[in-house]
C-alpha cells in the first residue's frame, strides 16, 4: 500500500474517526484505525465494537492495500508535520508503516487488516432522508436528558420512533424528559422504534454539519447506520423496552409564565452559585408579571434575582435542579419561553409550537 495526501486532508480524516476509539480499550486492535487504499480513494475506519465510523478521503493511492495503524500515534505524528506539506505513507513487509514528509520520516508498527473488526454492511436500501441541520437540532434538544443508569440501560440513549406521520425523538433520565418531532411522510414499511446509545448520539452530532446537506438513516435488526456521504456512522442499538413516556407529559396548562430565555438562563446561573451537592435546587416564585429566583444556604449565604415576566395566574413556589433548566435553555434559541407551572408537586413544562416538549420534575424548596 502506498499513497500521498495533503497533511490537512489526512489529519481531518483521522480526527473524524478516532474519537470513537475507547482510550481504555483492552484489545490492541481497538486502538487502531483501519486504512484501506482502494482504487480511487482512501477509506478510514475506527470502532469500539459498539459504534463504528467510516470516512472516505478523495485521495487516489499509488498502490492499493490495507493496514491498521495505532490511531493516537498516527494522529500525533500527522499533527506535528508542517502545514501545507504532502505526507507519503507506505507499508512494507511485517506490517511496518513508513511515514515521510519533507525532512521527517517515521516507522511505526501496524497490525494486519484481518484482525480488525469491521462494522457490518447494510444490504437493505430502505432508508429515511433527513436534513443534517434538522437532525442535529433534534439531537441537541434531547440528548442532554439521557440517563447514565447502570441498571436501566434503556435510559442511556435516545428513543427514535418512526411513524407514517414523521420521526419522534425522546430522552429521559427519570427526572426530566425531552421530546421532539419532525413531521414528514414515511412509508408504513419503515414504521418502528429503536434506542440509539448516548455515545453514538454524541458521535452523530459531531459528524453532522449545520448545512443544507442530507443524511440517510438505515435501520436493521439491532443496528442502525447514518450516512452523510463522506462519513458513515454504524451503531449497535440498546435492547429493552423504553418506559411509557407519554403518561408523564401533562396536559397543557391554562396559565403560563412567558419570560425572556436569556434573562432566565442568566438568572438561574447566578442563583445556582449558592447550590451544593447536598442542596441542588433553586426556588422559583411566580407572581403577577414577575418571577423571583432564589437560593439560601446557612453556610454560604443567599442569592435573589427578580425577573420581569408575563403571568396572570396564582402565586406559587416550586424548586428545580438548576442544571435541568440550564441544559434546556442552552439547547433552544427562542427569545422567549412559556413555562407551565401548576404547583410545587407537579412538573414544570416548556412547549415549543407543536414539535417540542420538555418536562422537568420539581424539587421541594426549603
Amino acid at each position: 500500500m502506498k499513497f500521498t495526501a495533503p497533511k490537512e486532508v489526512l489529519l481531518r480524516g483521522i480526527q473524524s474517526v478516532q474519537t470513537v476509539i475507547d482510550s481504555k480499550a483492552v484489545q490492541p486492535i481497538l486502538s487502531h484505525i483501519l486504512i484501506k487504499a482502494a482504487t480511487d480513494n482512501l477509506v478510514l475506519t475506527a470502532t469500539d465494537f459498539n459504534v463504528g465510523i467510516i470516512t472516505t478521503i478523495p485521495v487516489k493511492p499509488a498502490i492499493v492495500g490495507a493496514i491498521t495503524v495505532p490511531a493516537k500515534k498516527l494522529s500525533e505524528i500527522i499533527k506535528e508535520l508542517p502545514d501545507g506539506e504532502v505526507v507519503s505513507i507506505s507499508v512494507k513487509k511485517n506490517n511496518i508503516i513508513n511515514i515521510e514528509c519533507g525532512n521527517s520520516s517515521f516507522k511505526i508498527m501496524g497490525l494486519p487488516e484481518e484482525e480488525f473488526s469491521k462494522p457490518p454492511e447494510f444490504k437493505d436500501k430502505n432508508y429515511i432522508t433527513l436534513k443534517r441541520a434538522r437532525l442535529k437540532t433534534m439531537l441537541r434538544r434531547t440528548s442532554f436528558a439521557t440517563g447514565h443508569d447502570e441498571i436501566r440501560h434503556v435510559l442511556n440513549g435516545i428513543l427514535f420512533i418512526l411513524k407514517p406521520s414523521g420521526l419522534r425523538l425522546v430522552a429521559t433520565d427519570g427526572r426530566c424528559l425531552a421530546m421532539i418531532e419532525e413531521k414528514m411522510q414515511l412509508p408504513k414499511t419503515l414504521e418502528g422504534k429503536f434506542i440509539l446509545p448516548s455515545k453514538a448520539v454524541g458521535e452523530l452530532d459531531r459528524i453532522l454539519a449545520d448545512d443544507d446537506g442530507e443524511v440517510k438513516m438505515l435501520v436493521a435488526e439491532k443496528q442502525v447506520m447514518f450516512d452523510t456521504g463522506a462519513t458513515k456512522l454504524v451503531s449497535r442499538l440498546i435492547e429493552g423496552e423504553f418506559p411509557n413516556y407519554e403518561r408523564v407529559i401533562p396536559e397543557e396548562a391554562k396559565e403560563k409564565i412567558t419570560i425572556s430565555r436569556q434573562a432566565l438562563l442568566a438568572g438561574i446561573k447566578r442563583v445556582a452559585l449558592f447550590t451544593s451537592p447536598d442542596s441542588m435546587f433553586v426556588r422559583v416564585d411566580a407572581a403577577r408579571d414577575k418571577m423571583v429566583l432564589s437560593k439560601s444556604d446557612p453556610h454560604m449565604g443567599e442569592a435573589r434575582v427578580e425577573l420581569i415576566a408575563q403571568y396572570k395566574g396564582k402565586e406559587l413556589s416550586i424548586g428545580f435542579n438548576p442544571d435541568y433548566l440550564v441544559s434546556l435553555l442552552k439547547s433552544i434559541d427562542q427569545e422567549t419561553i412559556a413555562l407551565e407551572l401548576v404547583d410545587a408537586e407537579k412538573p414544570g413544562v416548556v412547549r415549543i409550537a407543536d414539535e417540542y416538549v420538555y418536562v422537568v420534575m420539581p424539587r421541594q424548596p426549603s
